[in-house]
């Protein structure tokens, strides 16, 4: 139990750590799922434009708590938001690593900022066996929701794509759970109750909010919906989305 919530699994999206230890992250994080069986499941890291990605993908895969990959790919015209100097999503060697991952049975978690996603939706439509799973609510940015509107619409007229409802303070630096509440109905609208997945970004949501505050502003939104509604966008979701094999 954290905080009350009734936690049985838990999965581990890659930390940032410094590219040349993208492997030893996963070692080590199978370890512990070993050891104490969580996490549940692990999002590794890979650059999708590297050197011998092929290799690094089997590697990964042969971890069997694995089941995708993240490559943040945040790029904004705004120099101080962008996590890159470029958009490499663009990039041809970009698309062709991403081509990759159904090779390696290997989902994708896309963290971008809303302006990239049309781009990345017709990139993404072409390879329905690579799942993909929209990182914290597609990231909107204050002032730009016409395009973040625009981008989830195409993200949600793809049937292998799911979006996970967290990071809410990530743009707005604080949470506001008037604010989620739109972000959250417009997703569930999209997507519909069977590809959203209420998530968590702990420890980095700390930043912005309390990990019950957060939940609970998702339960507050969610809570007139069907109890399997709930019950797929709390667990259910994630479950067979990330292949937790877990018992709910």
């Amino acid at each position: 139990m954290r905080h009350g919530w009734d936690v049985r699994g838990i999965v581990h999206v890659d930390a940032g750590a410094d590219p040349a230890q993208a492997l030893d992250e996963t070692v080590w994080l199978q370890g512990l799922a070993d050891q104490t069986g969580l996490p549940s499941a692990i999002v590794a890291f890979a650059d999708l434009a590297g050197p011998k990605l092929d290799a690094l993908l089997a590697a990964h895969a042969a971890h069997r708590n694995v089941r995708g990959i993240r490559h943040i790919v945040n790029w904004h015209p705004d120099p101080r938001r962008s996590y890159t100097s470029r958009d490499v999503t663009q990039d041809e060697a970009w698309q062709a690593g991403y081509a990759r991952l159904a090779a390696h049975n290997l989902s994708f978690d896309l963290q971008a900022y809303p302006g990239q996603l049309p781009a990345l939706a017709r990139l993404i439509a072409r390879y329905p066996d690579t799942p993909v799973m929209v990182n914290h609510a597609g990231m909107m940015v204050p002032g730009e929701e016409t395009e973040w509107r625009a981008g989830m619409r195409a993200l949600a007229a793809i049937p292998h794509v799911a979006i996970k409802l967290s990071g809410f303070g990530f743009t707005r630096r604080s949470f506001d759970a008037d604010h989620a509440r739109g972000i959250i109905l417009s997703a569930i609208d999209w997507f519909r109750a069977d590809r959203v997945m209420v998530a968590s970004d702990f420890p980095t949501d700390k930043l912005f909010g309390t990990f019950d505050a957060q939940l609970s502003a998702c339960a507050a939104v969610i809570a007139d919906f069907t109890e399997d509604e709930q019950r797929a966008m709390f667990a259910g979701n994630a479950n067979r989305l990330y292949r937790l094999g877990l018992s709910l």
